[in-house]
């Protein structure tokens, strides 16, 4: 990007007696990274052109002359031709500039009738749009993908945790489906965004202007179900964004746990995942070395996401209306957010598309940490026993196992009745790791049926969601 050279009179200069300071014309710009909304910018410009046209603001040679020149930049832009320069300040100036120097004068008429307040204001709505379209695709491709693994090890069973500590035996597929709930609650969330997206061209600078515009006319062309009722607010509002953050945050969150999992249940320690040597490292001096590096990196990236959330609220926490020139710096926070969570979310996705399970290991690990305990309390309760006697009797059950190094299915009967009468022979069906997964038949538990019933659920709902998501938004183009 071309950086000063020669001071060149700005288009707001008017009334300025002296040129910026090259120090500060640095500081203010904001072209180096808002040129990334250079497509944004130019489909506001024509819908803004054709706009002006319909309601006679525009003659007619003006407006074919001003979209076919329109048009050109816009492939400058595709293909990476144009001529940036930091003095333009921010991308509307640039595009203005060019169009300009492609038609002539009457490049200066496509900014009759908007403020760059209103302009930069549609463009990141745009952009925001496409980001979180974009995402809603990743994010069901990531659910995707983990349906067809839970289908594929609905028969695997793992130890469940609590406090990082074995608790109860479930179904793999149980615990993939606990993240597909979090990933459709995310895809709601974003679907949810849409409500807060309004049109704000033709606000101005933050009043209004003098020319009979058709808002609705250009809400139409660009997708939006509405527009900005109130001139003000729709330059100085930055919830959307903020929306968009928290929310992208939150799906960030979540991919941070379930690479967590993957770090954890891939070490020697746990040993039931395994992810193949191209998702992994080794290191530079331990040989033997493979490590989750992709896992920790998606797991590390959260912090960055919770980081931009706190910088966006303070940056817009004390601004007086209507628009302040602190609000250059939202777009650092949402455009990293969108390239991050595009990142992770399709790491996410192949990770998990390749990774294998040690089924036998796991098996051996939820029949080692006594995780039936709560089946031989509910045992004991069918019996007669309250729970709370039972839970006793079922805590000194493990304690002898644990002081005697039995699995719970290896306690001898004469062991059983010395701690209660009422152990018999039905103990040992009750303590078989089968029976135990299947006899959560509450809905939403991990019996065979009840996650067969998830299963369904969650396909059918991710057809919805499809549905959704085509329905939401068309992407230009």
């Amino acid at each position: 990007m071309e950086e000063g050279g020669t001071a060149r009179p700005k288009p707001w200069g008017g009334r300025f007696s002296e040129v910026q300071t090259p120090l500060f014309e640095r500081l203010n710009a904001s072209l180096p990274f808002d040129h990334v909304l250079a497509p944004h910018d130019l489909r506001g410009s024509m819908a803004h052109v054709r706009m002006l046209g319909a309601v006679g603001v525009l003659a007619v040679d003006e407006v074919v002359t001003l979209l076919d020149g329109l048009a050109q930049l816009a492939k400058e832009v595709a293909s990476g031709t144009v001529p940036w320069d930091l003095r333009d300040e921010d991308v509307h100036m640039a595009m203005e500039r060019r169009l300009t120097e492609i038609v002539g004068p009457v490049g200066g008429k496509v900014h009759t009738g908007r403020s760059r307040n209103d302009q930069v204001a549609l463009d990141s709505q745009l952009y925001l749009r496409e980001a979180v379209h974009g995402h809603l695709q990743g994010v069901l491709a990531l659910l995707e993908t983990l349906l067809a693994r839970a289908e594929e090890w609905r028969g695997v069973i793992v130890p469940g945790y609590t406090h990082l500590q074995r608790a109860q035996p479930v179904s793999l597929a149980h615990h993939l489906l606990a993240y597909g709930s979090m990933l459709e609650r995310d895809a709601g969330r974003l679907l949810r965004w849409f409500e807060s997206s309004w049109m704000p061209l033709g606000a101005g600078a933050l009043a209004g202007v003098n020319y009979p515009l058709d808002r609705e006319m250009v809400a139409a062309e660009l997708g939006f179900a509405m527009v900005a009722p109130n001139a003000m607010d729709a330059v100085a509002a930055r919830d959307a964004a903020f929306e968009y953050v928290a929310v992208a945050t939150n799906c960030a969150l979540h991919l941070s746990r379930l690479a967590e999992e993957l770090v954890l249940w891939s070490s020697q320690e746990f040993g039931l995942f395994a992810l193949p040597d191209s998702w992994t490292s080794g290191s530079s001096i331990m040989p033997q070395k493979k490590n989750p590096d992709a896992a920790e990196l998606v797991r590390g990236k959260a912090a960055g996401f919770i980081g931009r959330l706190a910088s966006l609220g303070a940056l817009v926490k004390g601004l007086p209306l209507a628009y302040n020139k602190d609000l250059q710096e939202d777009k650092l926070y949402v455009f990293q957010t969108r390239e991050e969570l595009d990142l992770c979310l399709q790491a996410m996705e192949a990770m998990i598309a390749v990774l294998s399970v040690d089924s036998e290991r796991a098996r051996r690990a939820a029949e080692g940490g006594y995780a039936q305990a709560t089946d031989v309390a509910d045992y004991l309760v069918e019996k007669g026993l309250a729970f709370r006697e039972a839970h006793h009797v079922a805590g000194r059950l493990v304690g002898r196992a644990l002081e005697m190094s039995w699995d719970l299915s290896q306690v001898p009967l004469a062991e059983l009745h010395a701690l209660s009468p009422l152990f018999d022979e039905g103990y040992f069906a009750v303590v078989d790791l089968d029976s135990v997964v299947a006899a959560k038949i509450s809905p939403g538990g991990t019996a065979p049926e009840r996650v067969d019933e998830q299963l369904r659920g969650a396909r059918a709902r991710l057809a919805d969601l499809h549905r959704a998501v085509d329905g939401v938004w068309v992407p230009p183009g």
